[in-house]
């Protein structure tokens, strides 16, 4: 076996100070990043390494002593009974509001400092150099020596959701998870999004609206080019994919020679707390697929804004539907969130959809009725469901005393309560199937022309609205589990 090679493995420190906490996070980050980026470039250039390099995530370890309850109206921010909690640490840099914000909760809770220093988990080679554009890691059998023989690489012991998934979930040390990801489950998603967006994590903002038609991002290009241009909006720049970032709405904006699978655009805005939007297309697996790697980035809310086909005789194109629950026929969930799990309508959330709808259609009370619905969507995984024998299916809708039936709604909503992420759904209705309305050209080219525009403005507003709320009014108690991390 080769040598193993370390950086200086500095000793564990503790902290009283949160902002002191991560610059020193950052430190053993950039070290033992730089020192695996470095002995890649040299194993590259040089002759077959003899040795076997090997640097590890930072971490973060809270002991507690205490039974002494937190506020019992917090959601997050402290830990349940005394003991040793952990987490690994990556991309501080990237996450350093965050963490900054979730060390002080823990601080202030439970007057016990934290301890920064090494953790005992290797980074792996493809995640340290990720952020060197000169440098990639090659496929297997492209080097002139075996990868796994000189550097660590993805362990999928380490890279899962078990945290957010089990109860009783412990570190291999036997410490309790102070963070619902570990780090390298969280660089894993980080490269997925950079592959599936083709925009960096970096550019993420804290409320996410996701989509399934292209029509929405025309729209918020729109929108944010006008927003821009007002120097009241608060927004200060527009990315999109490719890392193109404009912040004049009269600049140009190329589009890249290849769309990737879900094209995501950036309104951006101070400390994070503008609007992304990711067009997911169409289908609850690539709902599940933008979730799963979203959620590390700890949105504090997103929503569905797309179309659906309404399933009342009473309901027009153009009405709106608002969820308040879902029936789970999307299947791809099953195995993390089986389907007997209930999936809340959250008050905050919902009140935040339906006074945007008020706000922009001028409607209230019993007039709002006339557009907009509220009642449970039903998500499935077949397109074309309306082919195969009705009585199944339809019979199934009824029962549910469904309103509206899309793709992807149920999938966002089921993954948002299992990540603790807040969400919502509001859908527009482009089609009945069940009364013969089918979405043909004609009639959804004249739908989209009216409808899209005003549709996405309600999402945009909803989203301004709870940005106006403090995060442990959002963040609520509703997706919280029996044992929780601190970390949000």
């Amino acid at each position: 076996m080769n040598h193993v090679v370390t950086p200086d493995q500095p000793d564990r420190a503790l902290y009283n100070d949160a902002v002191k906490a991560v610059d020193r996070l950052i430190e053993l980050y950039d070290s033992s990043t730089r020192f695996l980026t470095e002995k890649f470039a040299e194993a590259l250039q040089g002759d077959i390494p003899v040795n076997r390099y090997r640097a590890f995530y930072p971490e973060i370890r809270l002991v507690s002593t205490s039974y002494a309850q937190a506020d019992s109206r917090l959601a997050f921010g402290h830990v349940a009974e005394p003991g040793v909690y952990s987490t690994t640490v990556t991309r501080p840099d990237l996450f350093r509001n965050y963490l900054i914000q979730q060390i002080n909760l823990v601080l202030k809770n439970h007057g016990q400092p934290v301890m920064i220093g090494p953790s005992e988990v290797p980074i792996p080679v493809h995640f340290a150099v990720v952020n060197d554009a000169s440098l990639s890691v090659p496929q297997e059998g492209a080097l002139k020596f075996q990868l796994r023989d000189v550097f660590d690489v993805p362990d999928l012991a380490t890279t899962n959701d078990d945290i957010i998934n089990r109860f009783g979930f412990e570190h291999p040390d036997g410490s309790g998870a102070l963070a619902p990801f570990t780090a390298q489950r969280v660089d894993y998603s980080l490269a997925r999004l950079s592959h599936y967006t083709a925009t960096g994590p970096h550019h993420f903002q804290n409320h996410v609206l996701f989509t399934n038609y292209q029509f929405y991002v025309e729209e918020f290009e729109a929108y944010a080019r006008a927003a821009l241009d007002d120097p009241e909006s608060g927004y200060t720049s527009f990315v999109a994919p490719g890392n193109v970032e404009i912040t004049e709405g009269t600049a140009r904006l190329d589009p890249p020679a290849k769309l990737p699978q879900m094209p995501t655009y950036h309104l951006k805005r101070e400390n994070g707390e503008g609007i992304t939007l990711v067009n997911i297309g169409v289908g609850p697996s690539n709902a599940k697929t933008a979730t799963d790697h979203i959620a590390v980035l700890r949105p504090h809310a997103w929503l569905m804004v797309g179309h659906c086909a309404g399933l009342r005789n009473s309901q027009a194109l153009g009405d709106f539907v608002l969820a308040h629950a879902y029936l789970r026929e999307d299947k791809v969930l099953d195995d993390d969130l089986p389907v007997w799990v209930p999936i809340p309508a959250l008050a905050e959330v919902q009140v935040a959809l339906e006074d945007a709808v008020e706000q922009v259609t001028r409607l209230g009370g019993y007039e709002l009725k006339r557009i907009m619905r509220t009642g449970t969507v039903a998500t499935v995984d077949n397109r074309n469901w309306e082919l195969r024998d009705q009585s199944g299916p339809v019979q199934r809708l009824s029962q549910s005393r469904a309103i509206a039936l899309d793709m992807e709604s149920a999938t966002i909503a089921a993954n948002g309560f299992r990540f603790r992420v807040p969400y919502g759904t509001l859908l527009c209705v482009s089609d009945k199937p069940l009364h013969g309305e089918l979405k043909l050209p004609g009639m959804a080219s004249a739908f989209y022309k009216t409808q899209v525009a005003r549709h996405l403005l309600i999402g945009i507003r909803a989203m301004e609205l709870l940005r106006g709320m403090p995060l442990e009014r959002l963040h609520s108690r509703k997706l919280r589990s029996f044992e929780e991390t601190a970390f949000l």
